[in-house]
């Protein structure tokens, strides 16, 4: 369960990467601003999936 779950994340967290870089390419956001944008939505995304996978383990062990 846990390799899939980090497999899954891993990609999420690619995509979410490869989408803000579409981003700032479109919208010709500073190298800077771009580093700032980049940090603070991989760690969203980190702790939406790290509550996520919490959810779900507690979910499966609760059954």
């Amino acid at each position: 369960m846990l390799i899939l779950f980090a497999l899954f994340a891993c990609f999420i967290l690619f995509y979410i990467n490869v989408l803000t870089h579409h981003l700032c390419v479109r919208k010709a956001i500073t190298p800077t601003r771009a580093i700032r944008l980049f940090r603070v939505i991989n760690i969203c995304v980190t702790i939406l999936l790290i509550s996520a996978y919490v959810r779900v383990f507690v979910a499966i062990h609760l059954i």
